[in-house]
């Protein structure tokens, strides 16, 4: 530290701060238990604390300085515990599956008038006509918007609809164009999310979907929240966000190992790959994105930071062919589809 000027000094400081929150953050994923919730903020800074790692080390080459070996091994150590958020895919575009299932959360179809645009919901009809998928589970579909009598809709002969019973204007929505055998709502605990499952019946086997939207942290691109609430009343709301966020996860992931058919699970998790919700629902599930997926792969973007908060996970039986993120601005959210073919037992 002698030798460094003082500017180099300061940039020490940030790179060992960027080293530790890195450090600290791999444990994230590993920690389900409430009381840390409010540690699932480190989670989802992993990339940008990634990045900044890098540019340290970037920096110290410039440099000429040993003092790269730091950030070089925590890297390495995130690598190892946390794998990748950035895939590199050189397949060739195209390869789809037997079956397709899109997850999107269309935020009621604009209903409150957050986009400026008058056609989102006849734009995210014609989206969902020309991709054409199997499955399609939706989170937020406007409450009182009749699909029985939407002729884009009539290619999906079988959905399920389900009120959030807290409030009554929560929905949830499976469509499928193979017949659905039963259907169930989980009833996540003291919250205006929920989970549903349909079990569909597709050739000769029974697949159970699940449409997942855990609970909202309250803050919304554009609506002044992050300056216009006192600071610790932030911390303490989205904190609580993510506690019940851990509630959730547990349900789902009892629900998940008790279910006899094989799964595939959709949906708006309102967290990322790093967190502990995460690890608990995907369990040993196969996220699409990661074995089929392409760059960032982000679902969601706050005040310019782009997140991946949106998933698609499948049982091992199915082999993931494809996984797609769309780039179609219809809602705060971006679709996802993913194609599989089922393996042979």
């Amino acid at each position: 530290m002698r030798r460094l000027s003082r500017f180099d000094k300061i940039i020490y400081f940030l790179n060992v701060l960027a080293m530790v929150l890195l450090l600290a953050a791999c444990f994230v994923p590993y920690i389900l238990s409430e009381k840390f919730s409010f540690l699932s903020f480190l989670g989802l800074g992993i990339p940008a604390l990634v990045v900044a790692n890098i540019l340290f080390v970037l920096y110290w080459v410039i440099q000429g300085s040993r003092n790269l070996l730091g950030s070089l091994v925590i890297l390495l150590i995130s690598f190892w515990s946390l794998g990748t958020f950035f895939k590199w895919n050189f397949t060739e575009e195209g390869a789809i599956g037997d079956l397709t299932v899109m997850s999107y959360n269309v935020r009621s179809f604009n209903a409150y008038e957050e986009l400026p645009s008058e056609t989102v919901l006849e734009d995210i009809k014609s989206f969902v006509q020309k991709e054409n998928p199997d499955i399609i589970c939706i989170q937020e579909p406007f409450y009182n918007y009749n699909f029985n009598t939407s002729d884009e809709f009539k290619s999906y002969p079988y959905r399920y609809m389900e009120y959030i019973h807290m409030r009554g204007i929560g929905l949830m929505a499976i469509f499928s164009k193979f017949p659905i055998l039963e259907t169930g709502l989980l009833n996540l605990p003291r919250t205006n999310s929920n989970a549903v499952f349909a079990d569909v019946q597709y050739k000769k086997d029974t697949v159970r979907i699940y449409n997942v939207h855990l609970e909202s942290l309250g803050i919304t691109p554009g609506q002044g929240v992050l300056t216009n609430e006192p600071t610790d009343k932030l911390f303490k709301q989205v904190s609580h966000a993510f506690y019940k966020q851990v509630e959730q996860a547990k349900v789902i992931g009892r629900h998940l190992e008790a279910s006899p058919y094989k799964n595939i699970l959709c949906g708006d998790f309102n967290n990322g790959q790093y967190s502990n919700v995460y690890r608990t629902i995907k369990g040993n599930l196969q996220d699409t994105f990661l074995e089929a997926g392409k760059g960032y792969g982000r679902t969601y973007v706050f005040h310019g930071i782009p997140f991946r908060i949106d998933f698609i996970f499948a049982d091992a039986f199915f082999e993931v062919k494809s996984h797609t993120t769309y780039d179609v601005e219809y809602s705060d959210h971006f679709p996802i589809m993913a194609s599989f073919e089922l393996g042979s037992e």
